[in-house]
C-alpha cells in the first residue's frame, strides 16, 4: 500500500468484519461491508463468546487478549445496562483425572498477573449460588461474555449511520486482483465493488477465499455447535467452563451451552452449516444442568458449523505479502479480539505498518 488508502471493501459480516468496517469508517476511509448472507449468520452467531485470557498462551497472545478485553470493559463502562455485554466473572474446573491442573493453571495465571482465585466446592457454592462444582475450581473475576449478534448489530448501526455501505446477501465473494494488487470484491451475481484495499474476514471460509488467490493459509477449523435454551430462573451469572459443558447466560434469560466432546457427531452441510443430533443436544443440556445444580433446561435454538481456527492456534492478522492491498483477519478468539482487531487493521491500513500488538501474528509466518 504505497499510496494512501481512501476506500476499503471488507468481506465478511461477523464480528471481525463489522469491527474493521466501523473502525475504518471512523478513520474517514470510505468503506463497504459485504456479507454472504445476513450479519452474524456464521461463526459469530454460534459462539459462546467468553471474554478471557485464561489459557496457556504465548506472552504476545496473552497481551493481545488482555488489551482486547479492556476494549470491552470500556464499552461496558459507557453503558453497564446492556444485557448483551456482561462482566460477572468466570469459573473453571478440570476433569476428575486432572486434580492438579487447577493449581497449575492458577499458578500460571498469577505469574502473568491474571486475577485468579482457587476455591473449594463449598466456596464456589457460597460465592456463586446455583453453581455445583464437584472439585477445586478457579474463579477469574475479570472475565465476561458478549452476545456477538447483538454487538454486530450495534456496530453495524454505527457504521451505516456514519455513511458506510452495507450489503447483505451478496453470496460468496471473491477478491478482484488487477496488476498484482487487490482492487475490490466481486459478488456472486457478478457485480464488482472497487476499492484501494480489501479485508478478508470470512471466519472459517477465509482460507478458501485466499486459496482462490493462490494463498495457502493453514487451517485447523473444527466443527462446533451452540445450544441456546429457553429463559430459565437461575441466580447464575458467571461464565462456567467445565469438563463437559461451557455455559453462560443469554440476553433473553436463558443459557448458551457448548463444548468440544461431540464434534464428531456434528452433521456438516455443503453450505458450511451443520446440525447437532437430538441425542447430543439432550446430553449436552444434561451436562449443563448438572453444573447448574439441577436447573432444568430446554433447547430454544441449535446451531452448528465450523469455527475459525488457524493451524497454529494463534490469530492471523494483517497484510498478505503475496497479494498487495489485501489484508486478513482469521482467528479462533474472534469474540475476545473482536473490538480490537478492527482497530489494529485500521492502524495498519492508515499507517502502512502493522501495529506492534498485531505484528507477531502476521500472515508472513506462513509465507503468505
Amino acid at each position: 500500500m504505497n499510496s494512501p488508502v481512501r476506500s476499503v471493501v471488507v468481506l465478511g459480516g461477523g464480528v471481525l468484519g463489522v469491527s474493521t468496517a466501523v473502525h475504518l469508517q471512523r478513520a474517514g476511509i470510505r468503506t463497504a461491508l459485504l456479507t454472504r448472507g445476513v450479519l452474524a449468520d456464521g461463526a459469530s452467531g454460534r459462539s459462546l463468546a467468553w471474554l478471557n485470557s485464561a489459557g496457556a498462551f504465548s506472552d504476545a497472545y496473552h497481551r493481545l487478549r488482555t488489551v482486547a478485553v479492556d476494549r470491552y470493559r470500556t464499552m461496558f463502562a459507557q453503558d453497564p445496562g446492556r444485557d448483551w455485554l456482561r462482566f460477572d466473572g468466570g469459573v473453571w474446573w478440570p476433569g476428575a483425572e486432572d486434580q492438579d491442573q487447577a493449581r497449575d493453571r492458577h499458578r500460571a495465571q498469577v505469574d502473568v498477573g491474571y486475577d485468579s482465585h482457587l476455591l473449594t466446592p463449598g466456596e464456589v457454592r457460597a460465592r456463586f449460588p446455583g453453581v455445583a462444582a464437584p472439585r477445586t475450581a478457579l474463579s477469574n473475576p475479570g472475565e465476561g461474555w458478549v452476545s456477538l449478534p447483538h454487538l454486530v448489530a450495534h456496530l453495524a448501526e454505527e457504521f451505516t449511520a456514519a455513511g458506510g455501505l452495507l450489503r447483505t446477501g451478496t453470496g460468496t465473494g471473491s477478491v478482484v486482483v488487477e496488476d498484482g494488487r487487490a482492487r475490490g470484491v466481486r459478488t456472486s451475481d457478478g457485480q464488482t465493488v472497487r476499492a484501494d484495499a480489501v479485508v478478508v474476514a470470512c471466519g472459517p471460509q477465509t482460507p478458501g477465499v485466499l486459496r482462490d488467490l493462490g494463498v495457502d493459509l493453514p487451517d485447523a477449523s473444527p466443527l462446533s455447535g451452540l445450544v441456546e435454551t429457553e429463559p430459565v430462573d437461575s441466580p447464575v451469572r458467571v461464565v462456567l467452563n467445565t469438563p463437559r459443558a461451557a455455559v453462560r447466560r443469554t440476553p433473553s434469560g436463558g443459557f448458551a451451552v457448548d463444548h468440544d466432546w461431540y464434534v464428531d457427531d456434528v452433521e456438516e452441510h455443503p453450505d458450511g452449516s451443520g446440525d447437532l443430533p437430538e441425542a447430543v443436544v439432550a446430553e449436552l443440556l444434561g451436562e449443563a444442568e448438572a453444573v447448574l445444580d439441577g436447573t432444568p433446561l430446554r433447547a430454544r435454538t441449535v446451531r452448528a458449523g465450523r469455527k475459525p481456527v488457524p493451524a497454529d492456534g494463534e490469530p492471523v492478522l494483517g497484510a498478505l505479502s503475496a497479494v498487495p492491498g489485501c489484508l486478513v483477519a482469521f482467528t479462533h478468539s474472534g469474540a475476545t479480539l473482536g473490538l480490537l482487531v478492527g482497530e489494529l487493521l485500521t492502524h495498519e491500513i492508515t499507517t502502512r505498518r502493522p501495529h506492534p500488538l498485531a505484528a507477531p501474528f502476521g500472515p508472513g509466518r506462513f509465507g503468505c
